[in-house]
């Protein structure tokens, strides 16, 4: 836990490609899970990058919509975890096989500089650093962000991932 009156950053990746149980598309499911982001206790919303389109990893399926949202103030791992898994829930998440189509997922990237390997969430994210759709909005937000682990800025970690397959909306 961080210090009580030590305000730290806190990234939540925004995506989905399916449409909800009322007919809501990817994109303005996504866009009402970052609203619903401002009503976390100890926590404001400081900014939300563009959203971008991305192909469907495996291939062959509904393109997903992509964002970040950065928010500011204090965050338990565990506690904010159920705490989302309530937002993508209300937003028609049903969980099945790993990768599948999904109208909602939200994953935390990172909280301040913290670094736990304990599951559920292991911070920060194990695949974020990897993944373009994640870094693209997190760079338009905070270039300047370090990544705990590999001590490299937001803008140096997406500079050494491929360009294929998004596209800003």
């Amino acid at each position: 836990m961080q210090h009580a009156n030590v305000s730290i950053d806190v990234f939540i990746a925004i995506g989905g490609n399916l449409p909800d149980n009322a007919g809501r598309s990817a994109l303005l499911n996504c866009r009402a899970a970052a609203e619903a982001l401002r009503s976390l206790p100890g926590l404001h919303l400081a900014g939300l990058s563009q959203w971008y389109e991305t192909d469907a990893i495996p291939s062959g399926g509904p393109t997903y919509i992509n964002g970040v949202a950065w928010l500011v103030g204090q965050a338990e791992p565990v506690d904010l975890l159920r705490r989302l898994q309530a937002i993508e829930a209300r937003g028609g998440r049903v969980r099945s096989v790993l990768n599948a189509p999904r109208t909602l997922d939200l994953d935390i990237i990172a909280i301040g500089q913290t670094v736990r390997d304990a599951h559920d969430p292991i911070l920060p994210h194990p695949r974020a650093h990897l993944r373009r759709f994640v870094m693209q909005p997190l760079a338009d937000l905070r270039p300047d962000w370090i990544h705990p682990v590999l001590r490299q800025s937001a803008a140096e970690i997406l500079a050494g991932l491929p360009m294929q397959g998004i596209r800003r909306l």
